[in-house]
């Protein structure tokens, strides 16, 4: 079933038919289109929005699909529990059950296999792993070359499902064992055409745009994903010019989501700062605009003429947006 959720965005009704225990804080939740009908098609790195109403709060967070690219029957995302988050992976881990309902969105992928590349070089961190289950699939139907090189905890998700699957294909390494990977090695030894993906924490996902960098890998062959959690902070009010309303911003919500509970249509695709999709023109402030997207150029930034609301937030006296 297509339907359209209040930001007026086409969405489709599924229900949880199978939840996984993969690790101690990761669950892989299986949805189900609810009317039976075939699946939009995507494919390797792309992500869906999941709506959840948990109370009064309508969250929408975007994971990565972990199935398999062209299946129709059923989507999978795996979400890691984030006890100092802002309450959308609690919702999927402590409340969330088979047979409950929720809208997903149509997939979209910023993150897509590079067609041009020769080989693929995939270095994941923990649950960034999650965007590669799918290419990876992808990659092997296609018989196409890549190797994986994941870092995570302990030996524990993920690693004996890529093991089985991918063998000699992929590399680990455990922090509980204070293995780190041979990133310069790695970087200086692939044949020319190599394509690297990266996808993990900021700290790991810098370390390696910066060494690729250092090591004149050309920046089109060099491709990452990195979507922002919203930051908390002071609550502050928003005055959105178009709308004529003020809209009041909590220290645990989003702009973007404050701009959506007043019934303020606001586009977007990612909500994690990646896109551009929501970018919002500032009309006039008096504070601080505190951006915390990687969109917006320094020179954007600086400028104080735009926004992006689904990661940044604002500390000062008045804010006026072009909403």
């Amino acid at each position: 079933m297509i339907t359209k959720s209040a930001d007026k965005t086409p969405k489709i009704e599924v229900e949880v038919t199978h939840i996984q225990q993969v690790s101690d804080i990761i669950k892989r939740f299986t949805f189900t289109p609810v009317d039976g009908a075939p699946l939009p098609v995507f494919g390797g790195g792309a992500h869906i929005v999941v709506e959840m109403l948990d109370g009064e709060i309508l969250r929408r967070n975007p994971y990565s699909l972990v199935s398999k690219p062209g299946s129709t029957e059923n989507y999978q995302i795996s979400v890691r529990r984030d006890d100092a988050g802002r309450g959308g992976s609690l919702y999927m881990h402590n409340t969330l059950n088979v047979g409950d309902r929720l809208l997903v969105s149509h997939p979209v992928n910023l993150f897509h296999i590079d067609r041009r590349a020769r080989k693929h070089l995939l270095i994941a961190g923990g649950i960034g792993i999650t965007p590669f289950l799918a290419m990876m699939a992808e990659l092997e139907d296609e018989s196409a070359n890549f190797e994986l090189h994941l870092s995570a905890r302990t030996d524990g998700a993920f690693l004996d499902e890529l093991r089985g699957l991918y063998g000699s294909k992929g590399s680990f390494y455990r922090d509980d064992h204070n293995e780190v990977i041979p990133l310069n090695e790695i970087l200086t030894g692939q044949p020319l055409g190599t394509h690297v993906y990266v996808c993990g924490p900021t700290g790991m996902l810098e370390w390696v745009l910066r060494t690729a960098e250092e090591a004149g890998w050309p920046s089109q062959n060099v491709h990452y994903e990195r979507f922002l959690a919203p930051p908390t902070g002071l609550p502050y009010e928003v005055n959105l010019a178009t709308s004529a309303i003020t809209v009041k911003v909590g220290g645990h919500q989003s702009m973007l989501e404050a701009i959506e509970a007043a019934g303020v249509d606001a586009p977007y695709l990612c909500r994690g700062g990646a896109c551009g999709q929501c970018e919002t023109r500032v009309v006039s402030y008096d504070g601080e605009l505190l951006h915390n997207d990687h969109f917006l150029t320094e020179e954007e930034h600086a400028s104080g003429t735009k926004i992006m609301p689904c990661v940044s937030r604002f500390q000062g006296r008045e804010l006026v947006l072009e909403r």
